[in-house]
């Protein structure tokens, strides 16, 4: 129990098997005070209250049942106070930010507020008045920012996820100096509504995670239009489509590369380089100088400006209650008139129809994360400069609209961690959540600096000889009310993976527990809908399909793998008054749709 990892697979399997959530509760706050490491949150709940709410969630066939996480502290909790990490700014929020709230509604546990950069201005994690967090791998080197804290959490595996935010890279540095995923998506994918803003119109909330198919499980259970968040916008989820082959994937050409003299830096990127095309995709040279320029525009033009306008009046009321470096940035603002601001909205427009042409000769960007790791001594000396240098490829993505993903690949020669950055445009996160999963089982890396490996459920596993493949859709799917009924049976988690796109997805009438329906169509009629593969011996499929009721049924499915094992369909006659909940593409979307 004390190693379990806390990866969203790892603990669905472990709560059908009977695990205690309130045991999980009691091993995160006991992994937090041993930890030993003040600087990662700034808050805790009192485990009691963590206690209590577990008690509260209800049944477990909610999406997130039972999976603990923590919160920026730039994000409303309520009865947790928001910091920014200014204490004089802190106040007692009496809702939680609307992100928050929908991922409670799916059944997780929050735990505590995390430690930032000031008022998410930076991207080092050293600018807090409060404990710096230590970076995972190394103290040496800066934990990133501007979410340090959730970044170390999830890293050192105090909790399964945990929240940040993203204007200018925040939801990406940290992950790779910490070896975890960053789901940075599509700007106003999820609302904003109880986030203290940095650039409004830019902000984005951020997922941190052990895998990729985890950080999209926490995206799709909290994204969704806000009618009260001006700046919400309607971005379907789609489905991740996890083959790579075929994608035409862009890499900053020579001229575009960019590593501050690091070699080891360099060497892990073109390894990375060599593992996409290892997995099928081709990799066009692509200039970034429209990309870059655009980036110059965050703190070297007007946009410098959104961030004293979130924090004027309380600059104006007590501007020594800022670090100076926090001052320095928010204040610089000042010279910029409205003209400049004018001027600079027309050259972001010049310049995303410039970058935008880049979309016609490839599926995906991969880029560097960040060109180097920088040490706290290197900040200590310079607070400006190596900040400046780790947004190299994170600057310029929400000025040009665009959703990203940062994911681990192999580690550096020196062993310490590196991973890519893959960016495309606006809506099409999911093709990000596929390539990612792809490229992170590929690098054979530990989960964060746990030391876990990546769960056997995120990698192809064949089955044993005297095992036949089962695919499930519903409620049979790891951690959901009838999983058990597998389990039972020995059953064994192989995979998951989407069907061939053929299929339509409904929501059968009657329940509990709610049952969907998976039906064959004509080709170009259907969708790519998420499953899990299970194996079961002869004998425990054949008790199993013997309990299948009407109108569901066992046949041959059409997976976007290649295989074609059995699984469950249903009748076409049944679906007559079941609603189509195709555009969902899995059930876990569709229910934690339903329980925000």
């Amino acid at each position: 129990m004390k190693d379990l990892s806390l990866d969203l697979v790892t603990l669905r399997a472990a709560y059908a098997n009977g695990l205690d959530p309130h045991a999980l509760i009691d091993l995160v706050y006991d992994r937090i005070e041993a930890s030993n490491d003040p600087g990662i949150f700034i808050a805790l709940r009192p485990r009691a209250d963590a206690h209590q709410e577990i008690d509260a969630t209800g049944t477990s066939g909610k999406p997130l049942w039972g999976i603990p996480f923590a919160v920026k502290d730039n994000i409303d909790v309520a009865r947790l106070p928001t910091t920014a990490a200014c204490p004089d700014f802190a106040y007692m929020p009496s809702a939680d930010a609307a992100s928050v709230a929908r991922l409670r509604a799916a059944g997780a546990i929050v735990i505590g507020k995390t430690n930032l950069d000031q008022f998410a201005t930076g991207l080092v994690g050293l600018r807090t008045p409060y404990p710096v967090p230590r970076n995972s791998f190394d103290a040496a080197i800066v934990p990133g920012g501007s979410s340090s804290g959730s970044a170390v959490a999830v890293a050192r595996g105090l909790v399964s996820f945990a929240l940040g935010t993203d204007t200018a890279g925040s939801g990406r540095v940290p992950a790779a100096l910490n070896n975890v995923v960053g789901l940075k998506p599509s700007v106003g994918a999820v609302s904003t509504r109880g986030v203290v803003p940095a650039c409004r119109t830019l902000d984005c909330v951020s997922v941190f995670a052990l895998t990729t198919p985890d950080a999209w499980d926490v995206y799709t259970a909290m994204a969704g239009f806000d009618p009260v968040d001006a700046f919400s916008r309607d971005v379907p989820a789609g489905a991740p489509k996890l083959d790579v082959k075929g994608l035409r994937i862009g890499a900053p050409d020579a001229a575009s590369r960019k590593f501050g003299g690091d070699a080891l830096a360099e060497a892990a990127f073109d390894a990375h380089l060599a593992s996409l095309r290892a997995l099928g995709a081709t990799i066009v040279d692509v200039s970034l100088v429209p990309f870059f320029e655009t980036a110059r525009l965050l703190y070297e033009g007007p946009w410098i400006a959104e961030r004293h306008a979130a924090l004027h009046d309380f600059l104006t009321q007590s501007p020594q209650s800022f670090l100076p470096v926090t001052r320095g940035i928010v204040e610089s603002a000042t010279k910029f008139s409205a003209t400049d601001a004018f001027e600079g909205l027309y050259r972001l427009a010049d310049l995303k129809r410039i970058a935008s042409a880049v979309w016609n000769d490839v599926d995906a960007l991969v880029v560097p994360t960040l060109p180097r790791p920088r040490s706290v001594a290197d900040l200590m000396a310079d607070p400006l400069g190596p900040n400046a240098e780790l947004g190299t490829y994170t600057n310029f993505v929400n000025l040009l609209d665009l959703c990203a993903l940062a994911v681990p690949g192999r580690h550096r020669a020196d062993d310490f961690p590196a991973g890519v950055t893959f960016i495309a445009p606006s809506g099409e996160d999911h093709v990000l959540a596929g390539l990612g999963a792809a490229f992170h089982a590929a690098a054979h890396v530990t989960l964060g600096a746990t030391g876990v490996d990546l769960p056997r459920a995120h990698l192809p596993s064949p089955p044993r000889t005297d095992e036949i493949e089962l695919v499930v859709v519903g409620a049979h799917m790891s951690g959901l009310p009838l999983n058990r009924e597998l389990t039972e049976l020995g059953g064994r988690f192989s995979r998951t993976v989407e069907t061939m796109p053929d299929y339509r997805f409904f929501a059968l009438p009657g329940g509990p527990p709610f049952r969907p329906g998976l039906l064959r169509v004509e080709a170009g009629n259907g969708v790519a809908i998420s499953t899990e593969v299970w194996t079961l011996s002869p004998q425990a499929f054949g008790s199993f399909v013997s309990r299948i009721p009407s109108p569901l049924g066992v046949g041959t499915l059409r997976l976007a793998d290649g295989t074609t094992p059995k699984g469950f369909l249903v009748e076409a006659e049944a679906i007559r008054g079941a609603e189509d909940i195709s555009a969902f593409g899995g059930w876990r979307a569709f229910i934690a749709a339903m329980a925000a």
